[in-house]
């Protein structure tokens, strides 16, 4: 064998066994809400309003704004299941908290224009999950008496499930 053969050879072998290293670098590893805690989280935020005496719908979105779970009370607005799934939608989208997107979008600021996004809702009431600093979801609240109230029941959701999140 003539050495540009081995040199050849040697190249080929080098490269089928970095191959793996680069399938891993190709793949990504994320965390996300298990159904279970999913449920947790939007039935402790429907507790929280109701026991605040609202009539609410909470939605759970994964960390791609895919929704996870729908809860409505009985007597909240057949507006209220769209308008939390899209706050929670909307969470997730920005990474950013409905009420803080409201804030920055104001007319006339640089931000104005993600209120005409389709399926944008920038409304209170919408926060992201995280765990150990990365998004797995968001939660969005629709029926309580304005965005703040809305939120207050969405928060009041993530500090029940908050400690079962943070490893």
């Amino acid at each position: 064998m003539d050495n540009k053969r081995i040199v050849h050879l040697a190249a080929g072998l080098a490269l089928l066994i970095s191959t793996p290293c680069r399938a891993q670098e190709s793949l990504v590893t994320y965390k996300s809400l298990s159904p279970a805690i999913a449920l947790e989280l939007a039935q402790a935020a429907l507790l929280n309003c109701q026991q605040r005496g609202y009539q609410a719908a909470v939605a759970v979105v994964d960390r791609f704004g895919v929704i996870q779970v729908i809860l409505r009370d009985r007597y909240a607005g057949p507006h209220t299941p769209a308008t939390a799934s899209g706050k929670a939608w909307t969470a997730a989208t920005f990474r950013s908290s409905t009420s803080n997107l409201f804030s920055i979008s104001q007319p006339g600021m640089m931000q104005a224009g993600i209120r005409n996004l389709p399926g944008a809702v920038v409304i209170a009431g919408g926060l992201v999950v995280e765990a150990s600093g990365s998004l797995v979801g968001a939660i969005g609240v629709s029926g309580a008496p304005g965005g703040d109230a809305d939120e207050a029941c969405a928060k009041a959701g993530m500090d029940a499930i908050q400690s079962k999140l943070d490893f």
